[in-house]
């Protein structure tokens, strides 16, 4: 594990992200809050092209909770067959619709607590939820997160939670709200898992990894 890089170095490097790419989105379809709800539920161990995929048609004809019902478990399992897991899933989209519409109003509630209690929804999913539709600046640490984090020194940690708070506490204020998705999008397209692409990595210079390819 690298160790934590100091603040000066951090500035630079979600400087540098920030001129690249200064409003950086999930890649994640949604037209609401609750689709958005949904689309994460759906991307544990998915990849958001296959989500997407799956998605726009499903959330043509069902972008609420109660249209979610109306559909149906087996409407919406047929509609899902192609993403990983998603006979569970589909359970935990018509429980969590089930509670949107009993016990929200068939709103999507505004509180990691209350979001969490969700069926299917844990603590990446709701934060995914707060930040890209609330514009909270909360850390949703996924695998490519975690990688680029310990990695480089800019989030070391030795699980999930730990990689949340070094993010938390050591990204300049001014980068917290899009933090999570510029290193999301760099473990995703440049310090990917076997082979990263050190030679074209915009931090190269202030990285810390040992192994950096030629």
């Amino acid at each position: 594990m690298a160790r934590q890089l100091d603040y000066h170095a951090m500035h630079d490097i979600f400087a540098r992200f920030q001129a690249a790419e200064p409003e950086p989105r999930g890649e994640l379809e949604h037209v609401n809050a609750y689709t958005l709800v949904v689309a994460v539920a759906l991307s544990a161990q998915a990849t958001d092209a296959g989500v997407n995929k799956a998605t726009r048609g499903l959330f043509a004809i069902a972008d609420t909770p109660q249209k979610m019902l109306d559909l149906g478990l087996d409407g919406l399992t047929e509609r899902i067959k192609t993403i990983g897991l998603f006979r569970q899933k589909a359970k935990n989209v018509i429980k969590l619709s089930q509670i949107l519409v009993d016990d929200y109003g068939g709103e999507v509630p505004s509180s990691r607590a209350a979001l969490q209690s969700l069926p299917g929804v844990g603590r990446k999913t709701a934060n995914v939820v707060l930040n890209m539709w609330w514009h909270v600046p909360a850390q949703a640490v996924d695998t490519h997160i975690f990688r680029v984090g310990n990695r480089t020194g800019i989030a070391p940690g030795k699980d999930v939670d730990q990689v949340e708070r070094a993010i938390e506490d050591n990204v300049p204020a001014e980068f917290q709200q899009h933090a999570h998705h510029w290193l999301i999008l760099h473990g995703r397209y440049m310090c990917v898992a076997r082979k990263p692409k050190c030679p074209a990595c915009l931090i190269r210079d202030l990285c810390q990894y040992e192994d950096k390819t030629p």
